[in-house]
């Protein structure tokens, strides 16, 4: 079994923020492999579907960022998934705009959502597909983060859904050693 998780906010008023760049990679993988969503108590929106002779669930956490932790380890526990079969999608504000990178483990790198999960589940071996969302100051960087995509960075964006989609399958058929030497 394999678990990825788009990182996000709830609401429309952050459908298509910078912040939300893993809801947007989740939704892309659900409606290209057909996944259905399934009923579930874990304040997330959960799909499912099969790939390869795998069950693979597609999870968008319905509590804001800092608290994306306590929705994982429900998943983990209820799917009894060890944190190497858990993928987090996360954007990224020191990579630059739609390029992806992929890592075995490591820190927050200042990430609330990835931090609440390395909190939750008391590990820092979760892998994890960071997208670039491009650089802002810090002392903006809630704003920027929050901010939608400019019309010029749309065929970027679209290129890293299209890439971060192709990862996520290739993490799922092959693992995150080959998903890493192929994109980063």
């Amino acid at each position: 079994m394999k678990v990825v998780v788009g990182l996000g906010n709830p609401g429309g008023k952050y459908s298509r923020t910078r912040h939300n760049i893993g809801f947007m990679v989740v939704d892309k993988l659900v409606k290209e492999f057909g996944a259905g969503l399934i009923k579930s108590q874990l304040e997330a929106a959960v799909y499912e579907c099969v790939l390869g002779g795998e069950r693979v669930v597609f999870v968008k956490p319905q509590t804001f960022m800092n608290l994306s932790g306590v929705v994982v380890r429900k998943v983990v526990g209820k799917y009894g998934c060890g944190d190497d079969e858990v993928l987090v999608v996360l954007d990224d504000s020191d990579l630059p705009l739609g390029k992806i990178r992929v890592r075995e483990q490591g820190g927050s790198g200042g990430h609330n959502g990835l931090r609440s999960i390395i909190d939750s589940l008391g590990s820092c071996a979760v892998p994890r597909l960071k997208i670039g969302i491009g650089h802002c100051p810090s002392k903006y960087k809630k704003e920027f983060v929050l901010s939608h995509f400019a019309r010029e960075e749309a065929e970027i964006i679209a290129g890293a859904l299209d890439r971060a989609s192709e990862a996520v399958g290739v993490w799922c058929a092959k693992g995150i050693i080959d998903c890493m030497n192929i994109f980063n």
